[in-house]
Formats: C-alpha cells, structure tokens, sequence
C-alpha cells in the first residue's frame, strides 16, 4: 500500500485496523384593493413516510433523509430545541477543551457542522437510492458523486504528505476484498429501505426529533453489538472468512494519487452522466420541496441546495481526517456504545470478547473515541438546525408495522456494517475518497440491496416511490 493509507473504516472490521393541517391545505387571505385568494397554510413539521397513513398519496415522503412537505416557507424558530442543542454543544465542547485538549474540541466542532449541514440539505443515503431504484429519479445519486468526488480531491494531498493537524499521522479507509463486504453491504442497503435511515441520517434525524428514527438507532446498535460479537466468523480462518483480494487502491500505480483522483473522478462522471440518462428516459416526478427561509436567514434556518450539503460534507470530511488521522466514520461508536452497555448491564463481559481483547477503547470514556465525538456532535447539530428552522418534531406514538421495520432494518444495518467494513459514510463515502476499490463494491452492493428492501417495504406496509406520485 502507499503512503495514507489504513485497512478499513470505523472502529472494528473482520480485519485488524488501526485504529395537524394536511400539508398544502388551504385558508383565504384578503388583501387590501384585492379579491380574497387561497393561499397555502403552512404546514405541520415533516414527517417520515412511515408516520404517515398508509392511505394513497400523491407525494412520496422520502423518510428521515429528505422529509417532504407541500410547504415552501418556514415556521418560527422552535426556541427550546434550538437552545437546549445549542447550551448542550457549548458546554460538551468547553469541556472537550479543558479535558482533553483543543483537538477533541474542534472534531466535536466539525460533528456540529456534519449535523447542521445534514439536517440543512437533508443530504441522505436511503431517499437518493429509492428515488433512483424506484422511479429513477437520479438528482441525490448525481450529489453523491460531487461530494465523493470533491472529498477525494481533498483527501489525496492530505494522505499523500501525511498532513495532520496537532501532530496526528493521517490514513484513508482502505479494506480488502472479501465475503463479508458483499453480505455486509447487501444487508445494509436492505436495512436502508426498512429502517427508514442510514448511519448519518439514523443522528440526524434522532437529533430532529423524528420518533420513528430512535427505533432504529437502537436496533442499529443492536445489529452492531451482534456484528462485533461474532467478527471472529468473518476473519480469516472463520466459517465466513473467505478473502477475495487484499486491499486494493486506484493510488497503487505509477501515476499515484494524483492518477487515482483522476480515475475516480472520471467514474464519478461518468455515474452521475447515466443518472441523467435515466432521469430523462424514465421522467420521474421532482423531488418534494423542503420548507426554506429566504435571503441570508437561508444560511442559519435552512433549506440549503443538495450540492451545496454535498460540498460542505466533503470538506468536513476533510478536517474530520486532517483532526483525528482517519476519514468521517459512523458505526463504530454504535458497537463500542452497545458493548459497553452489555456490560455495564451485566449481559456479558465485553472486554473479553476477541474484538475488544487488544482495544483499550472498551475500558476507556466515550468521549475519548473519536467516532462517538462526531456522532454526538452531529445529534446535536441537527437539534440546533431542527429548532432554528421550526420542523423540530416528537411524535408520540408510532405504529407497530413501523416499529417492525424499523427494528428489522435498524439490526440488518448494524450487523451489516460490522461485517462490511463501515457503513455509507464510514465504507462509502470515505472508503471512494480515500481511493479504495473496497468502497465501490460496497456502494454497488449496497444499491442491489436498496433493489431487495424495495420489495420488502410492502410486507411491512411502508410505500415506495410511484412514477404517477407529484413529486418523489
């Protein structure tokens, strides 16, 4: 391998790594020397698809990634969320600073950005691949590839000459080929579909308030306790350890990094070119508005344009990688949270598990891993973007088929990144950036998987996308 370069995403892997009204409804406004007029009402806050009734609808609500709602205009600042996230983030981070130094402050900082950011462009995983496999809307995909692509631009001279911010040694994501990835990651885009989120959409829209989502997030941890449980399966030597290829990295050439940024984001082009081939081939409905401010208010409530979350998340990125030594990553900190709540219960002792036997992580504070950091910060940063926008929202109750599916997908994804190298941020997104072939094949498994959990949805009495829906 090359210089910059580490084996795998997050924490763990099968192989050792270092480290009220309808919406739109109607009421009548007079002004003055006019006739009176209907004008939309504004709406409630948005909902997931799996809130809503299984009554046929015309819009199809993406989930937690990208909540539609018939409403152009934003409601009033919701005060106690935005405040309550606000105080919560100043206090964590003064005492991230004072305890362990400016370097755990400032990745807890770029947690906050990655939530606001997420929550503010409702940038997301699970809507943009249903859009596409459903109806072949491509608009999310075609975001993707700019923050992929923008991401490895970024990513290759920091890999390259080792640039680290307070003295760390920098490494991408890079994993070998092997069963687990192709099972992991089909599970995962499966879960996707089920359990109404990915990795970062599950912290975000917990942070948002969406009920639902907070199923899924434990039974993701679930799923991820499972997956580190049984890791020892899927190494060499296991039932399941079959190794297909060692790392392989498109900067293990002649031309570098340079010819790997290249290469990539020609394949990059080339993806989000077919995307819109088949967006004007199938002519999918438009994807649903989201509630906006207007003018410089737009930066602070939001919404903000798909390219620019995919921009600002890949210099995120970056920073995550030049702060900690490793790129944006998720699901490790679900496994490390689970496995201390194992024992912390008395269920087990997790220390003596073989994933965790050689890991000081399971012994020591959260808050010194830096994975749970960024998650943590991000949960906050969509509170403080929920509230500054007005769309903060607890529902109350949640029905039992949602909860259903939501448990189901939130455990297939937990496993599935245990096994698979990371999720869509950890294996995906970062694993692309930082040049491996590995990310690839898990983005490419992970859409068949989002093809199986299509066909899933309905047993479970959740809607898919229509080409007769308005909008998608």
């Amino acid at each position: 391998m090359v210089r910059g370069q580490a084996r795998g995403a997050d924490a763990f892997a099968p192989f050792p790594l270092p480290g009220g009204e309808a919406p739109g409804a109607l009421r009548t406004v007079r002004h003055r020397g006019q006739r009176p007029h209907s004008v939309p009402r504004a709406p409630p806050p948005p909902t997931t698809s799996e809130t809503m009734s299984s009554t046929p609808t015309l819009r199809h609500s993406p989930d937690a990634d990208r909540p539609a709602t018939g409403a152009t205009s934003l409601g009033p600042v919701e005060r106690t969320p935005a405040l309550l996230g606000g105080l919560g983030a100043l206090a964590l981070a003064w005492y991230l600073f004072q305890r362990y130094g400016v370097d755990r402050a400032l990745l807890f900082a770029t947690g906050l950005g990655l939530g606001v950011t997420l929550y503010h462009a409702r940038f997301g995983f699970t809507s943009a691949w249903r859009q596409l496999v459903g109806v072949g809307q491509g608009r999310g995909l075609q975001a993707h590839t700019l923050a992929l692509g923008t991401a490895a631009v970024l990513f290759a001279p920091i890999l390259a000459g080792g640039i680290g911010l307070f003295g760390v040694e920098t490494a991408g994501y890079v994993a070998p080929i092997t069963l687990g990835l192709f099972v992991g990651s089909v599970l995962f885009g499966i879960g996707m579909q089920l359990g109404g989120a990915c990795a970062s959409g599950t912290l975000y829209a917990t942070g948002a308030g969406h009920t639902p989502v907070f199923i899924t997030l434990a039974a993701f941890i679930v799923g991820s306790v499972l997956g580190i449980r049984t890791v020892q399966w899927w190494q060499p030597g296991g039932a399941a350890g079959l190794v297909l290829s060692e790392p392989v990295s498109l900067a293990d050439t002649r031309f570098g990094y340079p010819g790997g940024v290249a290469l990539t984001l020609a394949l990059l082009g080339g993806i989000a070119a077919l995307a819109e081939v088949v967006r004007r081939r199938r002519q999918p409905p438009p994807i649903a508005p989201i509630p906006s401010a207007r003018g410089a208010a737009r930066v602070l409530r939001g919404s903000w344009p798909l390219w620019t979350g995919a921009l600002v998340l890949a210099g995120l990125n970056a920073l995550v990688l030049a702060t900690s030594g490793r790129p944006w990553g998720v699901t490790g900190a679900f496994r490390l949270w689970g496995s201390k709540l194992v024992g912390s219960l008395g269920l087990s002792d997790p220390a003596t598990w073989p994933a965790w036997q050689d890991n000081p992580a399971i012994h020591a504070s959260i808050l010194t891993d830096n994975t749970s950091v960024t998650n943590i910060g991000i949960i906050l940063g969509a509170l403080v973007a929920a509230g500054a926008a007005g769309t903060f929202t607890l529902r109350r109750r949640t029905p039992r088929n949602v909860v259903a599916a939501h448990s189901v997908g939130g455990v297939a994804m937990g496993y599935g990144a245990s096994i698979a190298f990371g999720c869509n941020i950890g294996a995906y997104v970062s694993g692309i950036a930082s040049l491996s072939v590995h990310g690839w094949i898990w983005g490419l498994m992970a859409l068949g998987g989002t093809w199986i959990g299509l066909r899933l949805r309905p047993l479970f009495g959740l809607t898919n996308p229509r080409p007769t829906d308005s909008v998608c």
